[in-house]
């Protein structure tokens, strides 16, 4: 049975990703017996999943309602809102509706994955437009990307305002100008609940303006000699843009590097944005053209391991090489968790003499979410009743909160993924919860983040593994020497070490008696226990054993 029935007429929100986290954001309303969902995002994955590339919010408990499900309804084109959809729309199949930008993004990624019948609805940025019972009408707001907007959802029992991601920007290079005008508006009709970016909740001054950073990397530039880098989100088309400028003003050829990059670049041109780009430069051809007369725009600015930087810093991209002089500048934010891995990067660009220029060196990034500063502004506009602070870690939540109430909005509330909260006139409570979690991409597979294959992985790139191969003749006991492979154990290339493990799997072995040796698992139980007691004694790890057996009845001769 459909947890939301027809005759139900409660308001819920229930959000199975980005709340308690940054990124991966899935986010579901309920009414009258219907879903409403709002973004479908991914994460990086970090170094706890090795293998894993991409991690997404597990969609498990939608799936099960995919027959209430209205549709998708898209805010913006960051990854970490559209970046899982050709990943579960299987699970979920219902129509997506998003604005003409975000829509090619989503319907390249969704063509490249082999969907081509997909219910697409291109929106335009003033339709209001129905979806179930939920009225839905976007906002244009300042954000990072093309086409960034806040989503007014009207129902039956209020209206509610979810932000996506946003910014205040009195001269945006790309998209409308704040518009105070409609939020002030909004805030006059009446707005239950404000669904919000959480993300730079602790900082008090606003973002700052994309025009600013323009003229800082313009002037930044233009004294630079060598090659010039410049890595940046791919997904900012104002950024891209500015690159444009900035290579114009300093008399250099752009040339695109890293496959976000180019996608973001034909998406934005088949939608009518960088219309004034400079005629681009192959990165095939790049190699011949002075290096005074090279910018470089490419993919990384995270550290990415498989992205152009990174690969550029190795040495291992085919075309583009760097040296001492040359200039990489770090148009972005570092993510929190990220430190290390750009900490590395920096280290080996360091290590070649190449220059390195982040924000804390220079002003060329402003973030695309709010401050204080413009929370306090918003909340004067829209007038909220109630607040749901959400796309943040559970600090920035818990933080966000207490600031509304500091703003004298009564009702807040702190969520997790999966909490199912009623929304209703008088406050907001926790009702329920919902089985949420998170996937992973592991090659082409979408599984869970705790399949025994990553489970087995994480705890081999720890501890190591043991593989003893055992021949059992007729009689139950060994005919040949037991053969062993060890891996990712400090000193198994010791003969000694080796011949210590053999001793120890043959013992175990023997001690088990004829009887207890006709079992495989009995067999397999007694090596493995008496190899990793050695093991946790002697070099204080606990590797993986894997016990493999032969019996004579096996062998084919």
């Amino acid at each position: 049975m459909a947890y939301m029935q027809r005759s139900d007429d409660r308001l819920i929100f229930l959000p199975l990703g980005g709340s308690g986290e940054i990124g991966m954001n899935l986010n579901l309303y309920g009414h009258k017996g219907k879903w409403l969902m709002v973004d479908c995002g991914m994460a990086f994955a970090g170094e706890a999943l090795p293998g894993v590339d991409l991690i997404f919010p597990d969609p498990d408990f939608i799936e099960d309602e995919k027959d209430t499900l209205a549709g998708l309804v898209v805010t913006h084109g960051h990854e970490d809102h559209i970046g899982a959809i050709p990943h579960l729309w299987q699970r979920f199949e219902c129509p997506i509706y998003a604005t003409p930008f975000t829509a090619e993004l989503i319907q390249d990624k969704l063509n490249e994955a082999g969907f081509d019948d997909v219910p697409m609805v291109i929106v335009d940025h003033y339709d209001a437009f129905n979806v179930g019972p939920f009225n839905i009408r976007y906002i244009a707001l300042a954000h990072s990307t093309a086409e960034g907007h806040g989503i007014v959802i009207k129902t039956e029992r209020g209206t509610i305002f979810h932000t996506g991601d946003w910014k205040l920007d009195k001269n945006p290079l790309i998209g409308p100008v704040c518009p105070s005008t409609a939020l002030e508006e909004l805030g006059r009709e009446g707005v239950l609940a404000l669904v919000g970016d959480s993300t730079n909740v602790f900082n008090e001054s606003e973002s700052g303006s994309e025009s600013d950073v323009r003229a800082s990397l313009k002037e930044l530039v233009s004294d630079l000699k060598g090659r010039v880098v410049i890595t940046t989100f791919a997904s900012n088309v104002a950024r891209l843009e500015t690159i444009g400028e900035v290579a114009k003003a300093s008399g250099r050829e752009v040339v695109l590097l890293g496959r976000s990059m180019h996608r973001i670049y034909k998406a934005a041109k088949a939608t009518g944005y960088l219309k004034k780009f400079p005629t681009l430069v192959s990165e095939d051809d790049a190699e011949y053209l002075p290096k005074d007369k090279i910018l470089i725009a490419c993919t990384g600015c995270q550290g990415e391991n498989r992205a152009a930087l990174s690969r550029i810093a190795r040495g291992d991209h085919r075309n583009i090489d760097l040296v001492p002089g040359d200039t990489v500048i770090f148009s972005s934010k570092m993510i929190p968790g990220n430190e290390l891995v750009l900490g590395s990067l920096f280290n080996i660009l360091a290590a070649r003499d190449i220059d390195i220029i982040t924000e804390k060196d220079a002003f060329v990034h402003v973030s695309g979410h709010p401050g204080r500063s413009e929370l306090r502004t918003m909340y004067d506009w829209v007038k909220p009743k109630m607040l749901i602070p959400v796309h943040g870690e559970a600090r920035h939540l818990k933080h966000h909160a207490e600031f509304g109430r500091s703003l004298g909005i009564e009702h807040t509330i702190v969520p997790s993924n999966g909490d199912i909260i009623e929304i209703k006139n008088n406050g907001l409570k926790k009702i329920d919860y919902a089985p949420s979690g998170r996937l992973a991409l592991d090659g082409k597979s979408v599984v869970s983040v705790d399949d025994p294959a990553i489970v087995d992985r994480k705890r081999l790139m720890v501890n190591g593994l043991i593989i003893v191969s055992l021949v059992f003749g007729d009689d139950n006991a060994l005919a040949a020497e037991p053969l062993l492979a060890i891996k990712g154990i400090a000193g198994c290339d010791d003969d000694a070490f080796y011949d210590v493990i053999l001793d120890i799997a043959e013992t175990a072995v023997e001690k088990i008696g004829a009887r207890a040796r006709e079992s495989d698992t009995m067999v397999e139980e007694a090596v493995r226990i008496a190899i990793r007691r050695f093991t946790r004694r002697e070099i204080g790890k606990n590797p993986g054993v894997e016990v493999m057996i032969t019996r004579s009845d096996d062998l084919d001769f």
